[in-house]
């Protein structure tokens, strides 16, 4: 019964410990990358806090406003939902300006991993 009791309070314990360090997976900061748009590069800023995408900004492009505009309503926010970039959808007629912010957050992401 003693031993028992040790194997589940061991289990517990490491349970409690593992969830502790669940903070995310990400270090805490601002981080940018750049990809490549329709017609330029496109760079951006990420900002994690606690351990996860608190933010996306398109710092700079030269891309079409109104296309890069559709990209910034549409993707940045299933980018913090999702907390990355796996299963994004490119915005449609878009889709260059997409894979450069697409490629872009990917790029900083890499920066920011613990």
């Amino acid at each position: 019964m003693k031993k028992i009791f040790s194997l589940i309070t061991a289990g517990a314990l490491s349970a409690a410990l593992l969830a502790g360090c669940a903070s995310g997976k990400y270090k805490d900061g601002t981080y940018e990358g750049t990809g490549r748009g329709a017609s330029s590069d496109i760079k951006v800023s990420v900002e994690v806090k606690s351990g996860k995408i608190k933010d996306v900004k398109l710092v700079d492009h030269k891309e079409t406003k109104t296309l890069v505009d559709g990209v910034s309503q549409n993707m940045v926010p299933e980018i913090v939902k999702k907390q990355g970039t796996e299963g994004v959808e490119a915005v449609s007629g878009a889709t260059k300006s997409s894979q450069g912010v697409i490629e872009a957050v990917n790029q900083a992401l890499e920066k920011a991993k613990k």
